[in-house]
């Protein structure tokens, strides 16, 4: 026996990444529902080798009999119908940032904070981090248990598929242009994003963070530990999929290169691949499509006591988001559901 599993935002690059990561994880389904907008309803998505999915809406769906929802329609979306689903007893583990913070709602990576899902039955609603956070907590978990991380500085190289589709297009068709030399044109981004960096992801805040690095420093302290200090500089490049880190750290023990590899080696969710050689570590371009968190570039930092610098990439599609859904549904099944 498997679960009536809905994915709500099934034509966007996460929600069409969910459906493949549940086909190819196996997860246990006995009928899978894929909900869209009202312009969406009566397209075809795929899952897996299985006949493709009709869309129907998310306005019309009732989601009394549905065991497990995975949400990522956007965050003013899942502000009115992740509450729906949960009231009508429906499990929700939501990829957008709307209910992130709340302080009754678990916010879980599974490699570091499984143990957090249990508070799911309060609200019925587990939320899925920002995708950078993801991956730098992945890295973090293991040298912060061994070492006790107290400083953080991250800069992000952030992909365009993180802004969704259309930024992707945006990106394509921004090269194309200025290839065969027609007009730029400027939708999505604020600033040109074909052979350039953007240092704005998401709104400026009061205090001139912008929201996506205040994200960042939140959900750590949230995740991992509230004692962390950890500052971001979120940065948009023209990627089209994977998200990179550089992230340097200070720790509370003493920490030097071959310690912080030895630990990262058998860490959960983490791929270690440091070679000081050309082509010994990865990019973004490698991560693409694949599931683990990759950490290279390892090396102490003499400027300060028990610091280390790492360079962290992951595809954000996957484990900066689909993934790591799925792994939270896994955790459910697996501790708490028993297939109902």
């Amino acid at each position: 026996m498997g679960y009536k599993v809905a994915v709500v935002g099934a034509t966007g690059n996460v929600g069409r990444e969910i459906l493949q990561t549940l086909y190819e994880r196996n997860f246990p389904v006995d009928e899978v529902v894929a909900l869209a907008s009202e312009r969406s309803v009566g397209r075809k998505v795929s899952f897996g080798e299985n006949e493709p999915l009709e869309v129907f809406s998310l306005d019309e769906y009732d989601f009394s009999e549905t065991d497990i929802a995975l949400f990522s329609p956007g965050a003013k979306v899942s502000a009115i119908h992740a509450p729906r689903a949960a009231a009508a007893g429906c499990i929700v583990i939501d990829n957008t940032s709307h209910f992130r913070m709340e302080s009754d709602i678990p916010l879980v990576v599974p490699e570091v904070n499984a143990d957090d899902i249990a508070n799911y039955k309060k609200r019925n609603i587990i939320s899925n981090p920002n995708c950078s956070t993801i991956q730098l907590v992945v890295a973090l978990k293991p040298l912060h248990d061994e070492f006790v991380v107290r400083r953080v500085v991250v800069s992000t190289y952030q992909s365009t598929s993180g802004a969704g589709k259309e930024a992707m297009d945006e990106l394509f068709n921004q090269t194309r242009a200025i290839y065969v030399n027609d007009p730029v044109e400027k939708k999505h981004f604020t600033k040109q994003i074909a052979f350039n960096v953007i240092p704005q992801i998401d709104i400026f805040m009061d205090d001139g963070s912008t929201k996506e690095e205040w994200k960042m420093v939140s959900e750590t302290k949230k995740i991992l530990d509230p004692k962390i200090n950890l500052t971001a500089t979120c940065v948009r490049v023209p990627v089209f999929i994977g998200h990179a880190e550089a992230v340097n750290l200070e720790c509370e023990r003493e920490i030097t290169t071959e310690l912080a590899r030895k630990t990262l080696k058998n860490a959960k969710g983490v791929s270690l691949i440091d070679h000081r050689a050309d082509e010994g570590y990865v990019t973004p371009v490698e991560s693409a499509g694949e599931d683990m968190v990759y950490v290279s570039r390892v090396r102490d930092d003499p400027t300060v006591d028990n610091g280390l610098n790492l360079w962290v990439v992951s595809d954000n599609l996957r484990k900066g988001a689909a993934l790591n859904a799925v792994q939270i549904a896994e955790s459910l099944d697996q501790k708490f559901l028993k297939n109902l």
